[in-house]
């Protein structure tokens, strides 16, 4: 992969996993210093992007907690000097049920990592990419933040949220050099969807069949599109919220 973010430094935000894991990578081999956060240890994802030439660091952070968002933004900048591209990714799929049936509990740990998380991680980093006079973000929403699912309300209402969060700051950033974006994803073999598969191979089939091309997406596809969005192929490019889906809404 041609070094097209040498010398750049970015933030991946859920990076150990699925989607924030590929881009992670995808950034590593484009030549950027990538910050690898999520609550879940990145020590060994680190370490694999050092053994193959790349540069990294690890660290944990509860996008929920401002505490925690302002420490992540102070180590990197202490530690490369800046701060080039953001990818809010970190998310959760919630606990599924009815709007009616959804315990207080449950909305608010789905809105608070969802899109709390999402704005609290921009507050902190359009601020460092404004003393530089430029930067990228994309936030990672859903085709729920486009359309609805039933028993989802919960995490529907987030991503929607994403969505109108990301298109609100690009408007107040537009003359900034402040890029800001939505990646949509469909229907992606990551963790979270297999979590749903465990014990019912029968979901995967009819979700697949659902998909017009009939298959899942793959992580790469989406990190693809996030590192097209941060690179200056895209620099016309902002307030997007970009469908990755194999046909589905388009149904």
């Amino acid at each position: 992969m041609e070094k097209i973010f040498k010398d750049k430094v970015a933030i991946v935000t859920g990076g150990v996993s699925g989607i924030g894991r590929a881009t992670v990578v995808e950034f590593a081999q484009g030549g950027a210093k990538v910050v690898v956060v999520d609550m879940r240890d990145g020590k060994k994802l680190v370490a694999e992007i050092k053994k193959a030439g790349g540069e990294a660091m690890y660290i944990k952070c509860d996008v929920s907690k401002e505490a925690d968002v302002k420490v992540m933004i102070r180590k990197t900048v202490a530690t490369y000097g800046r701060l080039d591209y953001a990818v809010n990714n970190a998310g959760t799929e919630g606990a599924q049920g009815s709007t009616q049936e959804l315990t207080e509990e449950i909305w608010q740990k789905t809105i608070d990592i969802n899109l709390k998380g999402v704005w609290l991680c921009m507050k902190y980093e359009i601020p460092q990419m404004l003393k530089q006079g430029k930067g990228a973000i994309v936030n990672t929403a859903s085709i729920a933040g486009v359309i609805a699912f039933q028993n989802s309300a919960a995490y529907v209402a987030s991503k929607h949220g994403v969505i109108g969060l990301t298109k609100a700051a690009a408007l107040e950033n537009a003359q900034t050099g402040i890029r800001v974006n939505a990646v949509c994803p469909g229907l992606m073999r990551t963790p979270m969807l297999e979590r749903a598969f465990v014990g019912n191979p029968q979901m995967e089939e009819a979700y697949k069949a659902a998909v017009p091309m009939k298959r899942l997406g793959r992580p790469e596809e989406i990190a693809d599109s996030i590192i097209h969005l941060c690179s200056d192929s895209s620099t016309f490019i902002t307030g997007h919220a970009l469908v990755i889906d194999g046909g589905w809404v388009a149904q």
